[in-house]
């Protein structure tokens, strides 16, 4: 019995802690750095400002848009005069367009890569907590080599964390692309 009620603990425990590293990278990063969706890598791809996709490439999509869920994008001019609401708009759009491929087994895929990197990020944060403990300890109790360790670990968490930004738009904008390519791929409704 004491054994099970130690793998229940450790499941407990390694649950939460996966939970916290998930709020943790979509609160820090996906928030700050993509401001609720508004800037994420799927929205910027569909402004007319963009300049990732082809012009038609762009039409089509929109087209595709409109035709599958009655949404009706910003022209440039009114992207240009409403760029929040057009971007807001896109938030949309792309939440439609990702129901609508929820089981596609490719988007899938460049889903959890983007996932995992995100909430990797999360864990390097709560890590960097930990080995700050580890520092403070090892002051309190004097131990140089577990401060050493501390500090060397406080420096390989923060490495992916200094890159984040470029981390979340690489995996953000191969997440995008496929999404895309995937909705063109659609029959007409």
């Amino acid at each position: 019995m004491p054994l099970l009620t130690s793998f229940g603990l450790s499941a407990a425990l390694t649950f939460v802690l996966t939970q916290l590293n998930r709020v943790l990278s979509k609160e820090i990063f996906q928030r700050w750095y993509f401001k609720e969706e508004e800037y994420m890598p799927t929205t910027n791809l569909l402004l007319w400002s963009n300049n990732k996709f082809e012009h038609s490439i762009k039409e089509k999509l929109r087209m595709k848009i409109r035709d599958h869920y009655g949404i009706e994008l910003h022209n440039e001019i009114d992207e240009v005069n409403e760029e929040i609401s057009s971007r807001k708009r896109i938030v949309f759009a792309v939440s439609q367009i990702r129901n609508n491929l929820r089981d596609n087994a490719l988007l899938f895929n460049h889903n959890v890569e983007y996932g995992f990197f995100r909430n990797f990020l999360g864990g390097c944060v709560m890590a960097i907590l930990f080995s700050i403990l580890i520092v403070a300890y090892s002051y309190f109790f004097p131990d140089v080599v577990l401060r050493n360790i501390g500090i060397t670990l406080v420096i390989i968490y923060s490495i992916p964390i200094l890159l984040s930004r470029v981390i979340l738009k690489v995996y953000g904008n191969n997440y995008a692309k496929i999404l895309f390519e995937q909705f063109l791929s659609l029959p007409k409704p």
